[in-house]
């Protein structure tokens, strides 16, 4: 099988292209810029937002054209909250990045893995979020809104032309190739940073509570929807894929300060406009139908994240001597 993943330089990405290839298919990647944690698979730089489906269509046929079975994962998206509300005009780039990635599917029938994300549920405070407890009035921010309508337009391309596919709600995912602060700040490798440099982190929400997700507990998820819907198995679902956990930010610097034998200095602010104050999973549906079971707890988590950052800052610092070294 052939996998095409848009977004292929970003963690999940990365992650999902290297477990495919362990799993003995081809992948080939769809990015607006190079992938600087991999070699392993082909990376075409390639703009959705910009692009006509037609120049899609010839690319990937030009890549994968003896390939007979093909799934495409769509993963590509501005994704920072507070960013897409300060500019909105991004919000608007995640809805056309899809528009040649769905004509692409659906002139050659390909099915369609779409990476949604918990921000579709907005800020109802339940105890635990299930896939059918949406309610679009109550968006709380571009991005979310950009998810939605990208969600919507799937919706109408199975209805209208049979598109194949699944949907995951995917809900803070960190891990593995996730240090790149500079392109992305996530909560998780930001907190990592500045409590390892003996620097303050602020908590943006005290009441705050997220389902924290390694990224591999979410690739497995992606996997097993993968497989099951090039097979057949499974077609016009949505799943939330999260650990099932609840943990406030406060609680998530403090492991990781356990983690580093770092007390860390925590300082308090309001949410940033946009973001949701609690969000908990209900994952029985992808355990039902996915077999899925996540298996990594935040402490431990954590854990393989700090271990894998200092493992990637070595290489970094070893690739950095060797270009400098004098023969």
């Amino acid at each position: 099988m052939l996998v095409v993943i848009t977004g292929s330089s970003g963690q999940i990405g990365t992650n999902l292209a290297h477990r495919c290839l362990d799993a003995g298919h081809a992948v080939v990647g769809f990015d607006v810029r190079r992938n600087t944690w991999s070699t392993r698979f082909q990376t075409q730089l390639f703009d959705l937002a910009r692009a006509s489906p037609e120049v899609l269509c010839e690319q990937v046929e030009n890549v994968c054209g003896g390939h007979r079975e093909t799934v495409v994962v769509h993963l590509a998206a501005h994704a920072k909250v507070h960013q897409l509300v300060d500019e909105p005009d991004k919000a608007f780039d995640n809805v056309a990045m899809l528009r040649p990635v769905l004509e692409l599917c659906r002139i050659r029938g390909l099915p369609i893995i779409f990476s949604s994300s918990r921000e579709v549920y907005g800020n109802a405070r339940r105890e635990r979020t299930g896939e059918e407890q949406t309610d679009f009035s109550g968006t709380p921010s571009t991005y979310a809104a950009s998810k939605v309508a990208c969600e919507s337009m799937i919706h109408a391309y199975a209805r209208c032309y049979g598109l194949r596919y699944l949907i995951f709600r995917l809900s803070n995912v960190y891990g593995r190739f996730d240090n790149d602060l500079s392109r992305m700040s996530r909560v998780v490798p930001l907190f990592m940073q500045q409590i390892s440099a003996a620097n303050p982190v602020t908590v943006f929400g005290p009441e705050k509570v997220l389902d924290f997700t390694h990224v591999d507990d979410c690739i497995d998820g992606l996997m097993a929807g993968l497989s099951r819907l090039q097979s057949g198995m499974l077609n016009g679902q949505v799943f939330n894929l999260a650990r099932g956990e609840g943990n406030s930010l406060i609680a998530l610097a403090e492991i990781i300060g356990e983690a580093l034998g770092i007390h860390p200095q925590i300082s308090i602010a309001r949410s940033l406009p946009g973001e949701i104050e609690r969000y908990v999973a209900d994952i029985r549906k992808a355990g039902a139908m996915l077999d899925f079971a996540p298996g990594i707890s935040l402490r431990d988590g954590i854990h393989r994240a700090l271990a894998w950052s200092r493992e990637a800052k070595h290489d970094a610092d070893m690739s950095d001597c060797s270009d400098r070294m004098v023969i």
